[in-house]
């Protein structure tokens, strides 16, 4: 092998060897960072304190599976993705739905729990606000939450109401029980959330919502190794009820 050969192929192989893995650091740092918005109920709560839901229990599962501590980091729905790129937090979760925009930018999760849009609305209202036709009105004031799914489905299928648009997903459902809007977009578990917590809201169509889709989890682009072990405990998970517990326990808060 010529001298220039040898020296290509040793320079590829420091390259290769080179090369970040992120599990490799997460477990030798003994740290995973876990980006969450902590607004959208009952997945991600931040209570100003302390952070609670599904997901972030599932994170604090995931940290045991692989036998490191759990480190939140608040962030945006509109920032979700550029967080994760800029490497703010090493996976990111609370409710996230998949979609194909996402997997372009990011490694998603498989996917967990079945779902769709609809919508929230003051208690008593259902009948008025139960079709695309009787929102998508001038007259009709439609909350969502920036920079999410939600913000998405309203500007294509409800561009003639009027749209109000909240940087904290929490303060939408609060603006539908006070009146300042009629309808908020939302998915069937939020809605059914609130619709137990307050008895002033009520889901519209769940048993027959918008569009199907299910959550998921973000990994940086070319993360193999997390993706195939994130996806490795959710499937213990499954197989060994966890998951269900976890939602039990989350339902009841």
């Amino acid at each position: 092998m010529k001298l220039s050969q040898m020296a290509l192929l040793s320079f590829a192989t420091l390259t290769f060897n080179a090369q970040a893995d992120l599990l490799d650091d997460i477990q030798e740092k003994g740290v995973i960072t876990v980006g969450t918005t902590g607004d959208y109920k009952p997945f991600s709560y931040y209570d100003g304190s302390n952070y609670f839901g599904y997901d972030i229990d599932v994170a604090k599962h995931l940290g045991e599976q692989l036998g490191v501590k759990v480190q939140f980091v608040q962030t945006t729905w509109k920032d979700l993705v550029p967080n994760l790129q800029a490497g703010k937090y090493d996976i990111a979760m609370g409710g996230i739905t998949r979609r194909i925009s996402r997997q372009l930018a990011a490694e998603q999760s498989q996917g967990y729990m079945t779902f769709g849009k609809l919508f929230l609305v003051e208690n008593g209202k259902e009948e008025q606000f139960d079709t695309l036709a009787e929102v998508n009105l001038p007259s009709v004031k439609v909350g969502v939450n920036i920079g999410g799914t939600n913000e998405k489905f309203a500007e294509k299928f409800l561009n003639n109401a009027t749209l109000v648009k909240y940087e904290n997903n929490l303060d939408v459902p609060k603006a539908v029980a006070n009146g300042d809007v009629d309808v908020m977009v939302t998915e069937t578990p939020e809605a059914l959330y609130y619709q137990t917590i307050n008895k002033k809201l009520q889901a519209v169509r769940e048993e027959n919502p918008f569009t199907k889709s299910q959550f998921g989890y973000l990994m940086p682009v070319g993360e193999q190794r997390l993706l195939n072990t994130v996806n490795f405990i959710m499937d213990e998970m499954k197989l060994k009820g966890v998951d269900i517990e976890l939602m039990k326990n989350n339902s009841l808060k």
